[in-house]
């Protein structure tokens, strides 16, 4: 009989990990859109590439990110090369979003830590943390936030479920 709960509680527990797997692991990028190299360096470049077979986007992308121009990519080309701005953070990740009518999709493209002589002047001159973030708003992720207070609702009933059960099962013997 114990079967049935255990197996229920073990598939919740993976749904709920399972939620947690960032998009980019899965492959949820239907369309096809892509950047190569995935790391590139500060002034670097990368090709921006769209599928446009199948499930692909067949009319003009209009491709942005914190760390290059706005590019837009034609219906009749499937890639674009654009120059990586050279005071990007290196070590950082940015996502580069992709937009074709409905359909949008990002990417991520990692800047280069290493391979420079030249240290950064941050980091012949630290200056200490940055303080001031912690419980604000500047970090604020909705998604986060609710898959975090669903597990906490989750387990809450899951417990007050079995503390029941179990005391009615004690009660009647």
């Amino acid at each position: 009989m114990r079967a049935i709960p255990v197996a229920s509680v073990a598939l919740l527990g993976v749904a709920a990990l399972s939620a947690c797997v960032p998009a980019g692991a899965v492959g949820s990028d239907t369309f096809g859109f892509t950047v190569h190299p995935a790391s590139v360096a500060p002034g670097g470049e990368v090709t921006l590439g769209v599928g446009r077979t199948g499930a692909g986007c067949r009319g003009r992308v209009t491709v942005t990110s914190p760390v290059f121009d706005t590019v837009t990519i034609p219906r009749h080309e499937s890639s674009a090369t654009v120059r990586v701005h050279r005071d990007a953070r290196r070590g950082a990740v940015y996502l580069v979003a992709f937009a074709c009518g409905e359909r949008s999709g990002t990417v991520s493209l990692t800047i280069a830590g290493g391979g420079s002589h030249h240290p950064d002047p941050e980091t012949r001159h630290p200056k200490g943390v940055h303080a001031g973030e912690g419980g604000s708003i500047a970090g604020f992720d909705l998604t986060r936030t609710g898959l975090g207070a669903a597990l906490v609702a989750g387990s809450v009933g899951a417990a007050y479920h079995l503390s029941r059960r179990r005391s009615g099962e004690d009660g009647g013997a």
